[in-house]
């Protein structure tokens, strides 16, 4: 059977994960950034929301009091700076560190869409590349004091994942998904990466689980009677933190640079589960 370390670099002279460098050595934050807790918000495919539930986060936590940063890993499909309205091209100090934008309440974000001179040219790079920036954005950022580092991982388990797990401190992955039944596979993998990097899944996050009858109020179950997600979340030890409905009016204040005006009662369980990490 494969595992991560079949592509490691380092494999030949390794004699066990316990050992493996690539899983203890993790890249340093410059000097004066210090970070407490680094969650990644991770999925198995893409399109289940995923910048949507890390935008959504970082604004509550910040209400919430907490210093919060946001490294958008998804290179290639990046989006985050669009959820929070963010145009102007990032800046570096004088010792060629990146100075992250900030947003209107104060939230630090990097992402590849404002490092681009067009912010609708395609990023046809390849993964040394695309890791390379992955590192970039985590050791030459001045991120300054930090509670929380929210990082917007690309969907799937390839190579820019493998990259943020080995090379970032990680504290644990939530795991965003909606409730088709294929669900239990592709959770699984992200689950397996997860486990294999030695890093926890702290919950998971069901999206798009229901829309509520503009007319009526009813609830309308999107995919069914939702179990396929709770299924899921048991299998891998974990639990469903939290059901978002598909909202036209939340999903148009995001989709249009107005994440920080979203409600407050959105994404309660999770919040409450970053705010006993990083109590500990």
């Amino acid at each position: 059977m494969s595992s991560a370390c079949d592509s490691c670099p380092s494999k030949n002279g390794c004699t066990s994960q316990d050992s493996c460098p690539s899983l203890q050595q993790k890249d340093q934050l410059a000097a004066g950034s210090s970070v407490k807790k680094v969650i990644g918000v991770a999925s198995g495919k893409g399109g289940v929301g995923k910048s949507f539930v890390t935008s959504v986060l970082a604004v509550q936590l910040a209400r919430q009091g907490y210093k919060v940063g946001i490294m958008d890993a998804d290179i290639t499909g990046p989006s985050i700076p669009q959820s929070f309205g963010l145009e102007d091209n990032l800046l570096a100090t004088d010792d060629q560190l990146i100075v992250p934008a900030e947003t209107k309440t104060g939230i630090k974000a990097v992402s590849v869409n404002l490092v681009l001179a067009d912010k609708e040219a395609p990023v046809i790079w390849r993964g040394p590349v695309l890791n390379s920036l992955v590192k970039q954005f985590w050791g030459q950022v001045n991120w300054g004091p930090l509670d929380v580092l929210l990082i917007d991982m690309p969907p799937g388990t390839g190579d820019v994942p493998l990259t943020v797990f080995q090379s970032i401190p990680i504290d644990g992955i939530l795991l965003v998904a909606t409730a088709q039944d294929l669900v239990s596979m592709i959770v699984n993998k992200a689950r397996n990466m997860a486990s294999m990097m030695k890093v926890p899944v702290l919950g998971m996050v069901e999206n798009m689980s229901y829309v509520k009858c503009p007319h009526c109020g009813d609830r309308i179950e999107l995919y069914g009677d939702g179990k396929a997600i709770e299924k899921s979340a048991a299998e891998i030890g974990s639990t469903v933190l939290d059901k978002l409905p598909l909202d036209p009016e939340v999903t148009k204040l995001v989709d249009s640079g107005n994440a920080e005006s979203v409600a407050e009662d959105i994404l309660e369980g999770t919040v409450s589960m970053c705010k006993k990490l990083l109590a500990q």
